[in-house]
């Protein structure tokens, strides 16, 4: 009798327990404000309500079960959304213990350091997406499941140059993310941008013929037409980018063979490129015939993104993206979608500057695509970028400055008395690394004492708010209050 009362007794506490921490734990997000694909959108109103505390940690979440029928969502969904936050750590599940909310500090913490990012210094110069351990996770699995169901004629064969046909019909799909129809006929592999400029440009221009762009443009335009022996003139800009008025004068004055652009924030001065100036320049194309290269590095992170440049001008437009900017930086795969008659020319230097694509690569970007777990990356990095714009807003709250929610980086134009050089030599004193203006900048243009910063090259969210209260210390400072080193 005694053993029952006690059972009893056990269950009833048992019981009173579950309730209590049911009705402590419940959260839902707003059903109303979830979007297509649900399990990303799922994951991202969680991750926020860890993020702002709403959901503590050691907050038990509702089951898989439980939160698919008070959403009016499927049990898959929700479970793709629990495993999105569990690879990023900020829930924990255990089978008959249930979902748990993590310590959100410690999603922050790296897997790895890279090589550059010592304890002292703070490596802002460098423009790349920052990681977490859920890339590490998905990049190991990714290469533990490739041998499943390749094609051998990925490793065994150096063609077709233009890209293996999944390739190419999976681009199609990612290139509708980027705003951009185009059939996998238009679409050549490539190793990132990079290559893809090379390509562009020795296809699209003979020795000594010029090219235009913004007086602040890809570092690597600069010295690409300089190894082409290109003329690269820098035109006129504003706050929407390039100023067509001043594209119209260098055709009629000049010669112009090529326009460079870079509408969607891949530029150094962060400038998203309103539609309005978009179609503005395309009319200026058309009536001296130039043709266009259009860099769309980020892709699909910009999410108020204008239509590209492509999508306007499909005739003249040669567009570029790649997924080492948005999901992970050794995923060195891209595509470029040309007009028709360009596809030829563009293959044959796709050929000279290496060949063809790496298949490899091409095959894990394209599982990615199809799985969706390149898009999932996409608002991973949204996500990221966001909250660390935010921090710089606060921190660098009075001083002048450029950014971007969805950008890599911010553009610092220096206050009264600092030059890039100054700046960044005694930036460097600190243990502080920022990309001067110099790289970006054309032949004619001279500098606009300003300097890049990178938003992710920091992966460590205490060490980059560290750099970002250094740079701010540095804006309130005048120069010549600052000491001199002496070497």
């Amino acid at each position: 009798m005694v053993e029952d009362d006690a059972r009893e007794r056990i269950g009833i506490a048992k019981q009173f327990r579950s309730i209590l921490m049911y009705s402590m734990t419940i959260w839902l997000p707003n059903p109303d404000a979830l979007t297509p694909p649900l399990h990303i959108s799922l994951a991202e109103a969680i991750a926020k309500a860890i993020s702002d505390g709403q959901l503590a940690q050691g907050t038990q979440l509702l089951t898989h079960r439980k939160m698919a029928e008070e959403l009016g969502l499927s049990v898959h969904t929700v479970s793709k959304a629990y495993e999105n936050l569990r690879r990023q750590r900020l829930i924990d599940g255990q089978v008959g213990r249930g979902s748990y909310v993590l310590d959100p500090e410690a999603a922050n913490d790296q897997p790895f350091k890279l090589s550059s990012e010592r304890n002292d210094e703070f490596d802002l110069s460098i423009s790349r997406p920052t990681f977490s351990h859920e890339h590490v996770e998905r990049f190991q699995q990714a290469l533990k499941e490739l041998p499943n169901g390749l094609d051998p004629s990925y490793f065994l064969s150096c063609r077709p140059n233009a890209g293996h046909d999944a390739h190419r019909a999976a681009g199609v799909k990612w290139l509708e993310h980027c705003g951009l129809e185009a059939s996998p006929e238009r679409i050549i592999m490539t190793n990132g941008v990079s290559h893809g400029m090379s390509a562009a440009l020795s296809a699209l221009t003979r020795p000594g013929d010029t090219v235009v762009t913004g007086k602040m443009t890809h570092h690597l335009l600069v010295s690409g037409c300089s190894y082409l022996g290109l003329n690269l003139v820098g035109l006129d800009v504003d706050a929407d980018g390039l100023l067509p008025e001043a594209l119209d004068k260098q055709c009629r004055d000049g010669h112009a063979k090529v326009l460079f652009l870079l509408p969607s924030l891949a530029n150094s001065t962060v400038e998203m490129m309103p539609e309005e100036r978009r179609v503005a320049l395309v009319e200026v194309a058309r009536r001296h015939g130039l043709h266009i290269i259009e860099n769309d590095a980020l892709g699909p992170v910009a999410e108020d993104r204008p239509t590209p440049v492509a999508a306007l001008a499909p005739e003249r437009t040669i567009y570029l993206t790649t997924f080492t900017k948005c999901t992970v930086s050794g995923l060195r795969a891209g595509y470029m979608v040309a007009p028709e008659h360009l596809l030829p020319a563009l293959t044959g230097r796709i050929v000279v500057f290496g060949w063809m694509a790496t298949p490899l690569m091409c095959e894990l970007a394209t599982r990615w695509v199809l799985d969706g777990t390149a898009m999932e990356l996409v608002h991973w990095q949204r996500r990221a970028l966001a909250e660390r714009y935010e921090i710089a807003s606060q921190i660098l709250q009075g001083h002048d400055w450029l950014g971007h929610p969805s950008a890599l980086h911010l553009w610092l134009p220096l206050p009264e008395g600092w030059t890039t050089s100054s700046f960044t030599t005694y930036a460097r004193q600190l243990k502080v690394s920022v990309a001067p203006d110099a790289p970006f900048l054309t032949p004619q243009a001279t500098s606009r004492d300003a300097v890049r910063v990178s938003l992710g090259s920091v992966q460590e969210l205490n060490r980059f708010k560290q750099a970002m209260n250094l740079i701010s210390e540095m804006l309130s400072r005048a120069p010549d209050g600052v000491a001199s080193v002496v070497y």
